[in-house]
């Protein structure tokens, strides 16, 4: 058997990890959010995020890739037209992990994995805040001076 490059393997063989992993993005893909190990989730997120990518894409040859991980076409389709459509304003960071408390038979550290859904609102973000530090800056530069000013000629007139 041949030894990891990267990192230790989740399970047996390599064989043994990639159709985990295949399976467990298929549970993602129909359910939305599943729990796991926190060392699974963490294999998972890059190779779901990546099969986002090519559903929004759209075309067939994106098609046809995803068929390779995920072999059941009702979830494919699901990740073609709802997934994709959800994601198509967003830039990346498809998925959130959440830790959650250990496994109760193993203690083992569990996570939920789940898609990001909400809407993004980056832009709209970006120009309140810029709006709010103009308001900011444009309100204490008029006041600022004058009391500079006034503050600066009492200690003057107190030296005298």
């Amino acid at each position: 058997m041949p030894t990891p490059k990267k990192g230790p393997r989740l399970a047996s063989s390599p064989a043994h990890e990639r159709l985990m992993l295949a399976n467990m993005a298929t549970s993602l893909f129909q359910n939305g959010r599943i729990t796991t190990t926190l060392p699974k989730a963490k294999r998972l997120r890059p190779l779901a995020e990546r099969l986002i990518t090519f559903a929004k894409r759209g075309d067939l040859h994106s098609r046809r890739r995803v068929m390779r991980v995920i072999r059941n076409k009702s979830v494919v389709h699901v990740l073609f037209t709802q997934i994709a459509e959800q994601m198509e304003q967003r830039e990346g960071g498809y998925t959130r992990i959440v830790k959650i408390a250990p496994r109760v038979g193993d203690a083992a550290p569990a996570a939920i994995i789940e898609l990001v859904t909400e809407p993004v609102a980056k832009k709209a973000v970006v120009k309140e805040a810029e709006a709010a530090t103009k308001v900011a800056d444009e309100a204490p530069v008029a006041e600022a001076p004058a009391e500079e000013t006034a503050a600066a000629e009492a200690p003057a007139e107190n030296a005298e």
